[in-house]
């Protein structure tokens, strides 16, 4: 029974000072809930400005428009990476450009840098999926209230670290 006792209040501490585990579901970020039950953040992306996306969890990828990538080609936000055989939510098939954002932030609080985006026709609606969300896990997608809160992140873009492109490796279809 002794030993019991000393053992949960270590475990508590080792955990408290577990810097890895204080990252994780620190940050907090609103979401705002739209028609057919569709879930929008607030979102800055690194060269473009201020925008809206639809979170996705079910996308393999953010995905931008065309008119999102010529302002950031104009700007250097952006590089190609990769075609894509992207599967859609309604099933058919679409071959698509993916380009890495240099970064975003999310709902102000978390940015994330070097994320892959598929590129979509002007007017698609944009959306914050896997490719994003894997580098801000484990999240929490919460409908009541509406929000996400995110592990991970850093609270400036100069104090994000860039992986290794070699590190990025994706298997999941686009929607």
């Amino acid at each position: 029974m002794r030993s019991r006792l000393f053992f949960v209040p270590l475990a508590v501490l080792l955990l408290a000072l577990n810097p890895a585990l204080a990252a994780e579901f620190g940050t907090h970020i609103a979401m705002r809930e739209k028609a057919a039950a569709t879930f929008y953040v607030s979102t800055h992306i690194q060269g473009f400005g201020d925008t809206e996306l639809m979170v996705d969890t079910g996308s393999g990828y953010v995905t931008i428009n065309e008119g999102t990538l010529r302002t950031l080609k104009r700007q250097g936000g952006v590089r190609y990476v990769k075609r894509l055989q992207g599967i859609l939510a309604n099933g058919s098939e679409m071959e698509v450009s993916v380009y890495a954002i240099g970064a975003l932030n999310i709902g102000g609080n978390c940015w994330i840098h070097d994320v892959e985006a598929a590129v979509f026709p002007a007017g698609t609606r944009q959306i914050l999926g896997l490719s994003a969300l894997r580098k801000a896990a484990p999240f929490i997608f919460s409908v009541d209230p509406p929000s996400l809160v995110l592990s991970h992140c850093a609270a400036t873009a100069a104090a994000v670290a860039s992986p290794s492109p070699s590190a990025i490796a994706f298997n999941v279809a686009t929607d």
